[in-house]
């Protein structure tokens, strides 16, 4: 097996947003080394069901049906 083709594995540590630490091994920063997240399981609204936009579907299509309702493809 080669040797030096892996990256370092070492210990760091990883904050939520809410300010709560953990240790982790990983191959980010050197040994000790504080990751920052923006985004995590507490502040994203994908895990804490926030509000989420929805298109307007029925606008989509009334648009559509205005452009192309008047196309009659061989119905009588």
């Amino acid at each position: 097996m080669k040797k030096n083709v892996h990256p370092d594995y070492h210990m760091i540590k990883v904050q939520m947003t809410d300010g709560t630490v953990y240790e982790t091994r990983s191959t980010w920063g050197k040994e000790g080394d504080t990751l920052l997240l923006d985004i995590d399981p507490l502040a994203h609204p994908a895990w804490t069901g926030g509000r989420g936009q929805m298109l307007d579907a029925g606008g989509q299509v009334a648009r559509f049906n205005k452009r192309f309702g008047s196309i009659n493809l061989g119905k009588k």
